[in-house]
């Protein structure tokens, strides 16, 4: 097996040009597990440690651009006000050793539809940038994501960030597991309301071949806030949600789902599963719009 440990961005493009094959290694947390379980055999391994252009982030346009070997921790300290829902995403991954290792680049990498990360960025429309030695392109999340495992990143081609646009309205992320953290999603919901642009965005994790939208649930429910005073921030203190509107958006997202039985849990847990996180994440996020929780952060 080959190693290759270039120190910049470039040698790092021109090591993936000359070894396509090869497996990007950044903090190592998926990787290293298939090697040591040997279900992962790879040709070369590309060390992305020394790379210190992907370690960090900042603004990009009007766009949060995290490189793609920032790890779980500095999400949760640092982007948890601006980026909400991708921050409770990062405090269920793993153990604090995998957080402080574990990236967003990594995240995506794998292309697993259980991938905790994957829903918040789908509700906030990230944008993801791949460069090669052809050049840089950017994608939007929702066209990333191809298959189990499988993404649209070319063979000589690394990502190099994310782009976020900061939140501007309540975000909230929560999975089913056996734990809190340290553990895959049986499935997994994010929710983002943007009531100055007047609409919602809904994601669905775990429960299907990639990570996915639930389209329906989102035009159910901005065309039912839009009736119940949305767009209005000065009367939101007033305006409580139906639960009728409630549970036919947990029904629409559960419809949305394309779950599978396996060893975590039957396709008919996985959706009702879904309807209650998304009921719930929808009462948090609406207390959160009016004023009266905390739960946003």
């Amino acid at each position: 097996m080959e190693f290759l440990a270039p120190t910049t961005w470039q040698d790092a493009l021109a090591a993936k040009a000359e070894y396509p094959d090869a497996v990007p290694v950044a903090g190592g947390t998926d990787v290293m597990v298939g090697i040591n379980s040997g279900r992962l055999r790879p040709s070369a391994l590309l060390d992305l440690g020394r790379v210190t252009d992907l370690t960090d982030w900042g603004l990009d346009g009007g766009y949060l651009r995290l490189g793609a070997a920032v790890p779980y921790r500095r999400i949760i300290e640092e982007l948890k006000d601006k980026a909400p829902g991708l921050g409770m995403a990062a405090r269920t991954v793993g153990s604090p050793q995998i957080r402080n290792r574990g990236t967003i680049g990594g995240n995506l990498g794998t292309g697993s539809p259980a991938g905790d990360c994957h829903p918040p960025l789908l509700v906030c429309d990230a944008v993801i940038e791949l460069a090669s030695v052809r050049g840089v392109r950017r994608i939007p999340v929702t066209e990333f994501f191809l298959g189990p495992k499988r993404t649209a990143v070319a063979p000589d081609e690394l990502i190099a960030a994310v782009l976020v646009p900061p939140a501007d309205g309540p975000q909230q992320f929560a999975k089913v597991g056996t734990r809190n953290a340290m553990v895959i999603a049986v499935c997994s919901f994010a929710l983002a309301l943007t009531p100055e642009r007047g609409w919602v965005r809904a994601a669905i994790g775990s429960a299907g071949p990639v990570p996915t939208r639930a389209y329906t649930a989102e035009q159910f429910l901005t065309e039912a806030l839009q009736q119940d005073g949305f767009a209005s921030r000065s009367g939101r203190g007033d305006v409580a949600l139906p639960e009728s509107v409630v549970r036919r958006f947990g029904e629409l997202v559960a419809a949305a789902a394309s779950p599978i039985d396996d060893v975590r849990g039957t396709a008919a847990y996985r959706r009702h599963a879904l309807s209650v996180l998304a009921q719930r994440t929808l009462r948090w996020a609406w207390e959160s719009y009016r004023g009266r929780g905390d739960r946003c952060t």
